[in-house]
């Protein structure tokens, strides 16, 4: 059951790499940035992930990164979901994310899994959304 929004999500593509391409599979790896809020507090941060094109037209990814506050404390994020392509070239993700930081105001976030659904438009740009699951 879905639980109470975490925070809503903001990005940017800043780099994309092919790491492997052959009979039709590829895996990219895609760097971006962008501004988050976790309950209220604001970060900005930035990650990096791994997607696979796979045989059915599905995409696996997997990502980590690190976020920060405007007082310098930090939050590290892992996640994983599923992907598909939408007509006009958008992926949608819808996967789940964990996190572990040590700022008092957001230690809340080490006890959640957070399940998320993000949007990635053909010129990088990304939004998305982070609930509790429960």
């Amino acid at each position: 059951m879905l639980g109470e929004l975490i925070g809503e999500v903001s990005g940017k593509d800043t780099g994309r790499r092919v790491l492997a391409a052959a009979d039709g599979h590829a895996v990219v790896e895609v760097s971006f940035e962008g501004t988050s809020g976790y309950y209220g507090v604001s970060v900005s941060g930035f990650g990096t992930y791994e997607t696979e094109l796979r045989a059915d037209g599905t995409l696996f990814g997997d990502g980590q990164g690190v976020d920060m506050t405007a007082d310098g404390q930090t939050v590290t994020w892992h996640g994983s979901g599923l992907g598909h392509f939408t007509d006009g070239g958008v992926v949608q993700y819808r996967g789940a994310i964990f996190f572990s930081t040590i700022a008092p105001q957001l230690e809340k976030l080490n006890g959640v899994v957070g399940v998320f659904e993000f949007d990635v438009a053909p010129d990088g740009t990304s939004t998305g959304r982070i609930y509790e699951w429960k």
